[in-house]
């Protein structure tokens, strides 16, 4: 569960099933040693195997939180060429993640850094940070404060777009807003991979709190999704889940 990594990741949502790991496991050992009735012994069990479970969906599943996203797309970017953006960067794990797997491959990166969206001190300082930790910092062209729905580049400059649990943030009157204008920023036959965080049982297993962590995101229609991506411009190559994800690879037409 250690990390070189600082992603800024709130105390809260990366520990706060040690609580009921710890308090469980004391519950059911107290019980066993002191005779308690079998219900107590259980209840406990019970508490702190959930606790273990959120802990691994946090830590573990998919390589976790603290460290660079794995691509759910072998398709992207597959040529491992040409520059890409990433759109709602945040503290670089959706860029770090895509310059190790694409070694030849370049990144600009742009995010509002401001407001709350789950990272502590959110700043482009913080990216570069973690960029030399993940040795990708030379590769990376610029981290911009800037605005999705108004993207501060030129129309056709990159091959590439990636986006992770980042659209599904801003309002949704927004989102197509900001779909137009990936598909703008990027070259024909240019590739987007689009992640956004999917209710599932990963979710409510580790979050079943309303409002707290992962659980605070609404429900998602993927075909809503679908139906954007095409009326901005793009062909879907790909769509599928993984754990806490739905994510679609898809080509400007």
């Amino acid at each position: 569960m250690t990390s070189p990594y600082d992603f800024g990741y709130t105390w809260s949502l990366l520990w706060f099933h040690a609580f009921p790991l710890v308090i469980g496991a004391l519950l059911a050992g107290a019980g066993l040693w002191l005779h308690w009735r079998s219900w107590i012994v259980l209840l406990g069990g019970v508490i702190a195997l959930w606790g273990c479970a959120g802990l691994s969906v946090v830590h573990v599943l998919g390589g976790g939180i603290n460290a660079p996203i794995r691509l759910p797309s072998a398709q992207f970017l597959a040529a491992d060429r040409g520059k890409f953006l990433d759109v709602g960067a945040g503290s670089g794990r959706a860029a770090i993640g895509v310059l190790q797997a694409r070694p030849h491959t370049t990144a600009t990166a742009i995010d509002l850094y401001s407001g709350f969206y789950g990272i502590e001190a959110n700043t482009p300082a913080r990216f570069m940070t973690n960029a030399r930790i993940g040795g990708v910092a030379d590769r990376v062209d610029g981290v911009d404060v800037g605005d999705m729905r108004t993207l501060p580049f030129a129309a056709d400059t990159f091959e590439g777009v990636i986006s992770t649990y980042a659209v599904d943030h801003i309002p949704r009157r927004d989102q197509p807003v900001a779909i137009a204008e990936i598909h703008r920023v990027l070259k024909a036959r240019g590739e987007l991979l689009l992640e956004i965080v999917n209710q599932d049982f990963w979710v409510r297993l580790s979050m079943p709190i309303p409002h707290f962590g992962l659980a605070a995101h609404r429900a998602q229609d993927p075909g809503r999704w679908r139906a954007m991506l095409d009326q901005a411009g793009f062909e879907v190559v790909e769509e599928g889940t993984r754990p806490v994800t739905l994510y679609w690879m898809a080509r400007k037409r």
